[in-house]
Order: structure tokens, then sequence, then C-alpha cells
């Protein structure tokens, strides 16, 4: 056998079809054996022995406001934290940039500072505005994963809401082009009268304000466009079961659509919201105890395709208003995907360890035509892995977050799950305590 780079010995391989004791050999970037590896030469070899060794994850939806409101964030931070949660590649949401990533002018600056900053491996959702339908085939051969569209209020000025003829005109351009569209579903109709009537300030009131049935609403009027114009689909952040239900249904009868859920819907609830306040507002909102049961119900069921974060950061100043409606309205929480689905899915509701693997990495790369080289472990893919310790519980700890700012509504919460290594293409950049590697992400464009 060749010499390798790097041999993995004895983990526990966690693939999207199942589990199996195995080595791992890695060289040149890639794996190329997979099984029992004879004893010889290697640069590096890890005893793996009772850890789980899963494929890399892959955050389908984060926002690192890089450039132009790094302050936030930045692909540096962000990109680190996520290698420390076990993640080895990002595709970053276009409207927290400044300029938002619309055009091809925006996606190189946006480019050059990923290609000098990013810890992992990347890729880039373009914009879809009413102001640049033009724009949009020359962000499909820069390369982008494919186009994000907010039905409602974005709360970014120069970021905004599709109406009706935008969002039908975009998809019928991204069909045209053979790229999906990424939708934020809540109806701004609905949304924005009922903040009309609050007469009050609180918590409640903004939960109050976005109901489930502004995301139903919102999700069928995508659905129905996406029908009528052939485009692929993708439902981000959803929020309740009766949504990942509609959406079920819309696909058994041929529409072309798929959606994600984020850690934060299956492990907070609206009751978090209210004692936690402004560190877990996010929108959609957290929902109710039985709303959260019957999500959970739709990703046990496969009904929900992709887990993302929507790691969604600010400074705290903006967390900091006595009018709720004023907060800024996102969750920091991309350091701890994996442990929250090994805590809340597979040690609380015996999800599979395969399932959480597809939900992270197989079938985030499947969806959005990535490569075959990502999101698997198998001969001639990279070697981008996890290593984890699943008998490892930790409580977390503001001091280990590696967030520009240093908050998140899981401070304080003990978890089960630890992230001992992170590897990206046969490098190790993350040992289980700090990072340990500089940046040497590479822009990864879908293939069709």
């Amino acid at each position: 056998m060749q010499e390798l780079d790097l041999i993995l010995r004895g983990g526990t391989m966690v693939t999207h079809d199942g589990e199996s004791v195995s080595d791992i050999g890695v060289s040149g970037g890639q794996i190329v054996a997979v099984g029992n590896i004879p004893s010889g030469s290697a640069r590096e070899i890890v005893d793996a022995t009772g850890l789980h060794i899963f494929p890399g994850l892959i955050d389908s939806h984060v926002h690192f406001n890089d450039p132009g409101r790094a302050d936030w964030e930045g692909i540096e931070t962000g990109s680190s934290a996520l290698a420390a949660g076990g993640g080895t590649m990002f595709f970053d949401m276009p409207l927290n940039a400044h300029p938002p990533t619309c055009d091809a002018e925006s996606f190189d600056l946006k480019l050059a500072v990923a290609q000098k900053t990013s810890l992992t491996d990347f890729a880039f959702w373009g914009g879809l505005v009413p102001c640049n339908l033009d724009k949009l085939e020359e962000l499909a051969d820069r390369g982008v994963i494919g186009f994000k569209v907010f039905m409602s209020n974005s709360g970014i000025e120069d970021f905004p809401h599709a109406d009706d003829e935008t969002l039908k005109g975009g998809m019928t351009c991204a069909a045209s082009l053979g790229k999906l569209v990424a939708v934020h579903a809540e109806s701004e109709s609905i949304t924005s009268e009922l903040s009309k009537l609050q007469f009050t300030t609180s918590v409640r009131d903004y939960l109050d304000s976005r109901p489930v049935r502004a995301e139903l609403a919102a999700i069928q009027r995508a659905i129905e466009l996406a029908g009528e114009t052939k485009c692929s689909l993708h439902i981000v952040h959803v929020s309740s079961g009766a949504g990942a239900f509609l959406i079920a249904d819309a696909r058994a009868q041929g529409v072309d659509v798929t959606c994600e859920t984020c850690p934060h819907y299956l492990a907070l609830t609206e009751d978090d919201m209210e004692k936690l306040g402004a560190i877990a507002k996010c929108a959609p909102p957290l929902r109710s105890t039985g709303e959260q049961e019957d999500l959970w119900l739709c990703v046990q069921s496969g009904m929900v395709t992709t887990i993302g974060s929507d790691h969604s950061p600010s400074p705290p100043d903006m967390k900091r208003d006595k009018n709720f409606f004023n907060v800024w309205g996102g969750i920091s929480g991309i350091q701890h995907t994996l442990p929250l689905l090994i805590t809340e899915g597979h040690v609380n509701r015996q999800l599979a360890l395969s399932h959480i693997a597809r939900l992270t990495s197989f079938n985030v790369a499947e969806r959005f035509s990535l490569p075959k080289t990502k999101g698997r472990i198998a001969i001639g893919a990279d070697a981008d892995l996890t290593l984890v310790d699943l008998n490892a519980g930790f409580t977390v700890r503001g001091e280990d977050l590696l967030y520009r700012h240093k908050h998140s509504p899981y401070v304080g919460r003990a978890l089960t799950g630890r992230v001992v290594r992170t590897i990206l293409r046969g490098q190790t950049i993350f040992d289980g305590s700090k990072i340990v590697s500089p940046p040497a992400g590479r822009l990864v464009r879908p293939q069709h």
C-alpha cells in the first residue's frame, strides 16, 4: 500500500446509510482507503477507538456579514466557530454583507475576503430582490448555490423583500439557469398588519405578530409559483410541523421542493424566548412545545431534508431595546449544531446517527448539487471529517465560543457529543480545544 498522509484507526464511521467500525486512510486530501488498513507507514496515525467519525458538517445557512458588516461576525470568526462545531463548509447568505451579494461585483468582493480568511470551504448564495433580475445570470456564472429571497421584511434596508411579480420572475429565470430558489417564507401582509395591531412591545407581542399561519401562507404561495415556473424550491428555517407537512404534500404532487429546519426550533420553544429575551429572538419565531414535537416528527420521518444553523449574529447593543420589535432577530448557534442534534435527537429521541449525517452533510451535498467529493465518507471523497466523543458531556460556556460576540441562547446548556477533531481535506483544523490551522478554505461551486 502507498504511504498515507493520515490513518484514522478503529473509529465508528457514520455515513448516510449506517455505522461501522473502520479505518480511514487519507492521501493528497482525499479518502483513499476504508476498511481494515494493514499496518504501514503514514505521516500521522490517529487512534479513533471509541470515537464516532462523521462527514464534515456542511452548514447551508449562515450569515457571516462579510464584507461590510464584519463587526457583526465576519468570515474568519464565523468559519472558526463552524470548525469548532465539526463543520467543514458553509453557504453564506447574501443579505447581511454590504453591499449584499446581488451581482457579480459584490460576489467578487465577498470571494476576496473568504479566500483570505475562511478556515473552511465555502459557497455563496446570490440575492433575489426586486431590482436585480437582470443580474441573476452573472451570479449563476460566478457559481452561486442558488438565489435567496425574502417574502417578508428582511430587516436589511438594501435587501428588500420580493413581491409576487419579483418572485415569479426570479423563479422563471432561476429555472432557466438550473438554479434553485431558497425562500424565507413569512407573509409580509400578515406580519406587517399584525405588527401594527400590537399596542405593547413585549416578547409575547412579537410572537403573536408572526404566527404559524403567516409561515403557511407564504409557503403555499411559494409552492404555487414554483409549480407554475418549474423552479426548484427550498424553504429555509421551517419552524412548524404544519409547514413541513405542506412541503411534503407538494413534493408528493410533483413539485421540486424541499426544506430545512434549524437546531433552535428543535431545542428551544417560545417559552425559552420569553425567559431568555433578545438572545433567542429569530424569524420565524420559536414555537410552542406542541409545534416543536410535530416538527421533530417531520425530522424523524424525513420530511425535513436538511439542517442549517441560520447563524445570524449581531453586536450586543443591537440586542438591547425596550421595544422587542426593534431588537435584531438572529440566533448565534453555528458552533453547536452537531452536539444539539446528538443531544436532542439521538440521545433524547433515538434519532439514528446516520440520519444526522444525512441532515447535516449528505442531503446538503445532494440537494445543492455539490461535487461528489463533498458530504460523504467514501473512497475518492475529500477527507472532510469530524471526530466526536459521544460519551463526553459538556456545558456551553461563553468563554469557549469562537464568535466575534460571545453570546448564545445555549450558554449554560448541558450537551452530549464533544467534537474532538475537525479535518478539512486531510488537515486538522480544530484539535478539540483550539484552531490549529491557518485559513485554507476554497470556493466550492455546484455541479449540474
